[in-house]
């Protein structure tokens, strides 16, 4: 079954659009707790999907020509789903909680596709 990749993304812009740095300590837990309540439970209903159950992702480092550099972007975290179809894939996160109850932007989702080999060049 072809696997697909989900980027877990949310911005600093999303984050403030929110409130979520506005709520009290109180509701903020509250909402934590509710976030990773449902999170659990989308992972447990498509656990026979998971490629991958992913992580979250931590500071970013960019090697390029110039050398080492420390960037950020907006890539929270990921996950590898297995699904008949990218559309299949994406309907996975409709309503997902990282962007339903917590202030992520969006996942976003993009196929794993084969690695090329010496013999698809010839």
């Amino acid at each position: 079954m072809p696997k697909f990749m989900a980027l877990y993304v949310g911005s600093p812009e999303a984050f403030a659009k929110s409130g979520w740095a506005k709520l009290d300590e109180q509701t903020r837990k509250e909402r934590e707790i509710a976030g990773m309540t449902a999170w659990g439970e989308w992972q447990t209903k498509n656990k026979s999907v998971m490629a991958d159950e992913g992580s979250p992702l931590g500071k970013t480092k960019r090697i390029d020509t110039s050398g080492i550099s420390d960037i950020s972007n907006a890539i929270a975290g990921y996950i590898i789903v297995e699904a008949d179809s990218h559309d299949a894939a994406a309907k996975l996160f409709l309503n997902h909680p990282h962007f339903s109850i917590f202030p992520g932007d969006a996942v976003e989702i993009m196929p794993c596709n084969p690695m090329p080999t010496m013999e698809d060049l010839k």
